[in-house]
């Protein structure tokens, strides 16, 4: 882990007993927890979209399902905020590939959508740190809220905590086809 997971919403919002709180976990059927993001959801590849999410029942009291996804080894005093969602039913539930979801807020570079990964060519690979935080109260904020909107909503609301991190690295095309030219 780097420095910078210190800094993600989880470590401000979650104690460590509201992970998996009840079972409650978060899964992706394009890549297993700590394994790399297919181009196709990052900044590499045309058409990108969001990758699919799928999670189990939240805890008891749970009125809603909020999303955070960010990048603790992006440069800057915060993470990078690549997607932040609420609005998602208080239930086991789904976000298919590119989905739009219900309530999208801005991302680190202002948009209101996921915001593809793309770690500068020279970086190790980037963590990408799914959130999902189950809180005990409705969100009455309008889509394109900031990431300090939401947090501050959230805060002292999470009754339970999924996670999953996926990670990125660059190549570069030189890189990939050094040897191509080896007799």
């Amino acid at each position: 882990m780097s420095a910078g997971h210190a800094k993600l919403a989880v470590a401000r919002l979650a104690s460590p007993e509201l992970f998996g709180k009840s079972g409650f976990a978060l899964r992706s059927a394009a890549f297993e927890d700590g394994e790399e993001l297919d181009p196709s959801f990052t900044a590499d590849e045309e058409d990108a979209v969001a990758p699919p999410l799928e999670w189990t029942a939240p805890p008891s009291g749970t009125m809603e399902l909020v999303l955070v996804v960010e990048d603790p080894d992006a440069a800057g005093a915060d993470p990078a905020c690549h997607w932040l969602v609420w609005g998602l039913a208080p239930q086991k539930g789904q976000l298919l590939e590119g989905e739009v979801p219900p309530r999208v807020g801005k991302n680190a570079h202002r948009n209101s959508e996921w915001l593809l990964p793309e770690p500068p060519h020279d970086d190790d690979a980037h963590a990408y740190v799914f959130q999902l935080f189950a809180v005990d109260l409705p969100l009455t904020l309008m889509p394109g809220a900031s990431r300090d909107e939401v947090l501050a909503a959230i805060d002292g609301h999470v009754v339970g905590v999924a996670m999953l991190t996926a990670t990125y690295a660059r190549v570069d095309e030189d890189d990939e086809n050094w040897d191509d030219d080896a007799d």
